[in-house]
């Protein structure tokens, strides 16, 4: 007889509902300006493992640093519109894949285009604003990724 769900996954969507909800109660605490992209960057980044949780955090933070720092740099030269943003997705991917890094190259660009796309009157400070909620979201997801593990994965 098939197993319906493996302990495992009941076990991450756990820690990722925990990581997520901290993300948000503590953002929202702290008066960030957008919780929801703390909350997103604790789920992406909480894994059973706490080493693969230390790989994915960085791996996010690094491309949000690329993503933030083309799309303030590019959204001075190109202005709003789907055009820029296409534009500064390609640039930000473009750079992040030359900097390695690796499967992180679309969170770049996904950001980028976020921080082009919004064209607020200070780009540099939205795109600080990301990156800070962002640092945020995957530290949570380190300290969750170290509560101990529920079920022996062996046993699956």
């Amino acid at each position: 007889m098939r197993k319906l769900i493996q302990f495992s996954a009941i076990q991450l969507a756990a820690r990722a509902s925990v990581a997520g909800g901290l993300a948000i109660w503590i953002a929202t605490q702290v008066a960030m300006e957008h919780p929801l992209n703390a909350f997103v960057a604790a789920v992406i980044a909480t894994d059973l493992s706490h080493a693969q949780s230390q790989k994915l955090g960085l791996r996010r933070i690094f491309a949000t640093a690329i993503g933030g720092v083309c799309g303030a740099a590019l959204s001075q030269l190109l202005g709003p519109g789907p055009v820029a943003v296409g534009l500064a997705v390609f640039v930000a991917m473009v750079v992040a894949s030359l900097l390695g890094a690796g499967e992180g190259t679309r969170v770049a660009g996904f950001i980028c285009g976020i921080v082009v796309l919004e064209h607020s009157a200070d780009p540099w400070l939205y795109g600080a604003q990301r990156f800070v909620e962002t640092v945020l979201g995957v530290v949570i997801a380190w300290g969750v990724s170290f509560l101990p593990n529920l079920f022996d994965r062996k046993q699956e």
